[in-house]
């Protein structure tokens, strides 16, 4: 039998999600308890795979793991492991089948960026976004990493506007290293008036002396991960918990920005 989670984490409390030697990290948070309830032996005896490595800052709502549950395998369970976890929740747990993996088994994924309004021209912005979607090669939009392929397919980008910020949701199967923070810093440039569609056009097609910088992690949160069929169960008292936890987390945050909003459109 193999389990895959549904976590929920906090970016700003780690050095990204895949554990590294002497930084905290989102994967290392989960192999510790793990471990700790003797729920697996080590990451490597039983099979520990997560579907995105989110890189330091950036938060996730749906994020995967998966592994075969050892000798304690009976408190693989929400209830359990959110009370030993620190800026991590597990939202559900599904039994898949022996083959599964979280990354190679995703049929997309979905990432949204908060983006405040600097008094942006939104219709460029829509025709900048229509020209990221579909197949293209990625490597002004991306960190490289070596042997990985740089055609990447976007099948959406949606502008969600809200009081004060908009929501730039942009989705696709696979994306590579700084991709999604790059693009929303073209797109926002875009719409300040700083970058035009034929440089876009331009650039997607190779013709480029220097790459869009990515824009900042911290508001960056990795929305969904959809795999047909799978079902993530959790039971409501875990969820009411989960809920009440993330909401303690971010409402100063919340507060605090409103405050100085009020602030800033007082002077």
């Amino acid at each position: 039998m193999k389990l895959a989670m549904r976590i929920a984490y906090d970016g700003k409390a780690f050095y990204g999600f895949q554990r590294q030697p002497g930084v905290r990290t989102v994967e290392g948070e989960l192999i510790r308890v793990l471990e700790k309830l003797r729920i697996i032996e080590s990451p490597e005896t039983n099979d520990f795979k997560g579907a995105s490595r989110t890189d330091r800052g950036v938060s996730a709502f749906f994020n995967v793991v998966s592994f075969i549950p050892g000798e304690r395998g009976d408190l693989a369970r929400p209830d359990v492991l959110n009370y030993h976890l620190n800026d991590v929740w597990i939202l559900g747990v599904s039994e898949v089948p022996d083959d599964f993996h979280p990354r190679f088994w995703a049929e997309s994924k979905t990432y949204r960026y908060y983006l405040v309004d600097e008094g942006f021209d939104i219709p460029k912005i829509s025709e900048c976004s229509r020209i990221f979607e579909g197949v293209h090669d990625f490597s002004a939009f991306a960190r490289l990493e070596p042997d990985k392929d740089p055609v990447r397919e976007i099948t959406s980008i949606k502008l969600l506007q809200r009081s004060g910020y908009y929501v730039i949701q942009i989705t696709g199967k696979s994306f590579l290293w700084e991709m999604v923070r790059r693009i929303v810093n073209a797109l926002r440039l875009c719409g300040l008036g700083l970058l035009e569609p034929r440089e876009i056009e331009s650039m997607l097609s190779g013709e480029y002396s220097k790459k869009i910088p990515p824009a900042p992690p911290e508001p960056l949160i990795l929305w969904e991960i959809s795999y047909p069929g799978l079902k993530f169960e959790v039971d409501g008292k875990t969820l009411k918990k989960v809920r009440r936890d993330i909401f303690n987390r971010y409402s100063e945050a919340f507060s605090r920005a409103a405050l100085f909003g009020d602030l800033l459109l007082g002077l």
